[in-house]
């Protein structure tokens, strides 16, 4: 394969052109993914490629546009839908949680809902309590759902198009942190397994998993702690639902020890859950207590002062490490 290095809004812009060009059921919907090409440039192309029938603007409904895309799916087509930020979902979560998430189950397996929301995660970038949450563990908590966290331009392209491909629905989760950075992508398409961890480091002393913009700041805390005598094993877990525990655990299994880091909201969160699976299937290895790196249980502040204070962080990873580390 041909490889080069892209951004990751490059790589999920090929990611649906390719599969757009490859099957002609697939269409792209949402707010400004057409003539505007979309906030972030994710669909930048994309209209004048395949036009105003395979690339539709909507209004500012998403209930509407949501409802409609799941009744497209079952139907035979494969939506591929915008809702901008992950915040606005709200004023969608009947057709998300009750419609898309439960009718195949409902149907004996007979309605496939293939269908597929992108959204942005994610704090760092000022833009106030309504526009920079991460609560992908909301939908991790709804059975029927798959739940998919790139953190990579490579993971973004092979992720994006395997879920495209799923007959099940999906929430594909962008951290906007993430969006400029680069890395090796193949020009040709490629699928990642859903459900398949990625050794992001390894490492003897400690393990840490991490998704999202998180993953980088784990590599950031392991690359230091490599320097101190501390070796930190970085596990992405890439698909938060289904989730590939058994990585989790051999790593922990070798390692002894075990940080979680997660933007998500400490209460109830993705970080409680991978605690939790630790706990009950690998106590006996546990050299020390599991601690959690996530973000505190209040709204995200626009202040950049009090947003860096509340954000988890290369620091708050690094000494969470070394609290368990003796």
């Amino acid at each position: 394969m041909a490889v080069r290095e892209i951004t990751f809004v490059e790589a999920l812009n090929e990611a649906l052109r390719q599969e757009m060009e490859r099957d002609s059921s697939i269409f792209v919907i949402g707010e400004d993914v057409g003539v505007y090409e979309g906030i972030f440039g994710v669909t930048k192309g994309l209209f004048k490629k395949f036009g105003p029938d395979r690339v539709i603007d909507t209004p500012i409904s998403e209930a509407g546009f949501i409802g409609l895309c799941v009744g497209a799916a079952i139907a035979g087509l494969r939506p591929v839908v915008e809702l901008m930020f992950v915040d606005f979902f709200g004023v969608a979560m009947d057709q998300i949680y009750n419609q898309a998430a439960k009718l195949r189950y409902m149907t004996g397996g007979k309605a496939k809902i293939p269908l597929t929301i992108r959204t942005t995660i994610g704090g760092g970038l000022r833009a106030a309590a309504q526009h920079s949450q991460v609560l992908y563990s909301i939908f991790a908590h709804v059975p029927g759902l798959k739940v998919i966290v790139p953190s990579t331009p490579y993971d973004a392209k092979g992720l994006l198009i395997s879920a495209i491909r799923d007959d099940n629905p999906k929430i594909f989760f962008e951290h906007k942190q993430l969006y400029g950075i680069k890395g090796p992508v193949p020009e040709e398409p490629y699928t990642i397994p859903l459900g398949k961890a990625d050794v992001k480091r390894e490492g003897k002393d400690v393990t840490v998993v991490a998704a999202a913009y998180m993953v980088h700041e784990a590599l950031k805390a392991a690359e230091k702690l490599e320097k101190e005598g501390i070796s930190v094993e970085v596990i992405d877990p890439r698909t938060l639902v289904p989730l590939d525990k058994e990585t989790i655990l051999a790593s922990v299994k070798k390692t002894g020890r075990l940080v979680i880091a997660d933007e998500d909201y400490d209460r109830c969160g993705f970080a409680s859950w991978v605690a939790s699976i630790v706990a009950d299937e690998a106590f006996g290895s546990l050299k020390a207590p599991i601690k959690r790196v996530t973000t505190p249980n209040v709204p995200i502040p626009f202040s950049p002062p009090l947003e860096d204070e509340i954000l988890p962080n290369a620091t708050k990873i690094e000494n969470a490490v070394k609290s368990i580390v003796k």
